[in-house]
């Protein structure tokens, strides 16, 4: 296990179980003089800034100064945000994790905490923006404070400029953007929903009219994100915001369906039993995101808003006596193909495979054999590097082992065709029964 893979199982377990604060008082005497054993004042905002100072200190060593009239960010949901851009990053690459990644923060505040934390925890570098010159002075200070004014660089923004300045900063593409947009559309819409509620707040909010309110409310501030989007597609890998209404999620999720996007994640952020919030995610590219990453969110099942599975388990049966043997013909029967590469673990059993197109197909097998008869009984199929990009297949294939049997499945890595994954999923089917049947063929002889 390499050094940031460690550390990122670190990162991973934080805030599972809430803070213990007379163990936090006990290691920040700082903290130690806001709180009362185990117990925090959240209504007073010393308190509350004083808790994100040493969660950051403590857990990723960041130090940071927060003014009093700015949005205190509450570290653990900040947290979950960075440990979700991870997951989706990581799994929709054929790198190994940890690559050096660029992220571009809109409405950074004077926290930057969502650069100061994804710089603490792998090797990637930001572009911070705001329109508050307040906040992007603290910010600025924030970056010097931690020694990573190399890593970040903050830009101040006017509330009519583009939210992804890629040209005007001489950048020709970056790997994500993130957004914490304002909730509400006016101050009197904030006022009443902060009426509605049968309780005070949970936490003191010291936010400005700036951090809380934009015109037309967070979905229409996601919603200019994503007609820039539609400008620059692919010079973005990743689009991604973080909602604080679920009925915003399902009405932006319409609007990607409408513009026939289908590559997309959705999550919720859970943190203890009182705050809830939603994440988006949208691509231009062919490649997608694990399962766990794209349909994190059980409140939105019955909203028909997930996007469709990436991963499927094929077949299930009891394990054969030759393991090996079984694998082994699954392996062949998939490098079989027309693939335009195929790797195959065979102490992990699982593989990972590129196609052309559904080269597992009757459709597929009849053309080629058209295009050798024309081109005078050759066996080279011309169509592999011919293929479009639209219509690469990127797919893993993995078979799972346990004490009593064995399961065969598959994962969606890389393409637009739905359809093409269910294919798949057959022919996998039909590969793993033939292989078991050769299996037990073998041992009863």
């Amino acid at each position: 296990m390499s050094a940031w893979e460690a550390r990122d199982g670190r990162f991973r377990g934080l805030y599972a179980k809430p803070a213990d604060f007379k163990e936090l008082s006990r290691l920040d005497p700082e903290f130690s003089a806001v709180v009362k054993g185990r117990d925090l004042d959240f209504q007073d905002p010393r308190s509350v800034m004083q808790l994100t100072k040493t969660l950051l200190k403590l857990d990723f060593g960041i130090k940071i100064d927060l003014p009093d009239d700015r949005l205190c960010p509450p570290v653990p949901n900040r947290h979950n945000y960075i440990l979700w851009l991870k997951d989706l990053l990581d799994t929709s690459s054929y790198d190994k994790p940890g690559q050096k990644l660029t992220g571009l923060d809109i409405g950074t505040g004077a926290s930057c905490i969502y650069p100061l934390l994804g710089c603490a925890q792998r090797p990637w570098s930001f572009i911070a923006t705001d329109i508050d010159p307040s906040s992007l002075t603290w910010a600025k200070s924030n970056v010097k404070l931690n020694d990573l004014s190399s890593r970040i660089n903050v830009v101040p923004r006017n509330a009519d400029s583009s939210l992804i300045p890629l040209d005007e900063l001489g950048v020709p593409c970056i790997d994500f953007t993130m957004t914490n947009p304002p909730f509400y559309e006016s101050e009197e819409e904030m006022l009443r929903s902060a009426k509605r509620k049968q309780r005070p707040p949970y936490t003191a909010c010291t936010g400005s009219t700036t951090e809380m309110v934009t015109t037309g409310g967070e979905l229409a501030f996601v919603r200019r994100i994503f007609a820039e989007s539609m400008l620059l597609k692919e010079r973005v890998q990743w689009y991604t915001a973080m909602l604080g209404f679920l009925s915003s999620l399902t009405e932006f999720i319409e609007t990607l369906r409408g513009a026939n996007i289908h590559n997309y994640a959705v999550t919720e952020f859970l943190q203890g039993n009182r705050t809830r919030r939603w994440a988006i995610a949208w691509s231009f590219r062919p490649l997608r995101p694990a399962q766990s990453a794209a349909r994190g969110t059980k409140a939105a099942l019955s909203r028909n808003i997930l996007p469709c599975a990436s991963e499927a388990e094929v077949l299930a049966m009891d394990l054969p006596d030759a393991i090996g043997e079984f694998a082994s013909t699954v392996s062949a029967a998939v490098g079989a193909l027309d693939l335009m590469s195929w790797e195959w673990d065979k102490e992990a059993y699982e593989g990972i495979g590129r196609a052309p197109d559904k080269v597992w197909a009757r459709a597929w097998r009849r053309r080629k054999k058209r295009e050798q008869e024309a081109a005078g009984g050759s066996d080279t199929c011309t169509s592999i590097s011919e293929m479009k990009s639209d219509n690469i297949f990127g797919f893993k294939v993995w078979i799972r082992v346990s004490v009593k049997q064995v399961s065969v499945g598959c994962r969606w890595l890389e393409g637009f065709d739905a359809a093409a994954f269910e294919s798949f999923q057959g022919f996998l089917k039909a590969t793993a029964k033939t292989a078991a049947g050769m299996a037990r063929m073998r041992t009863a002889a």
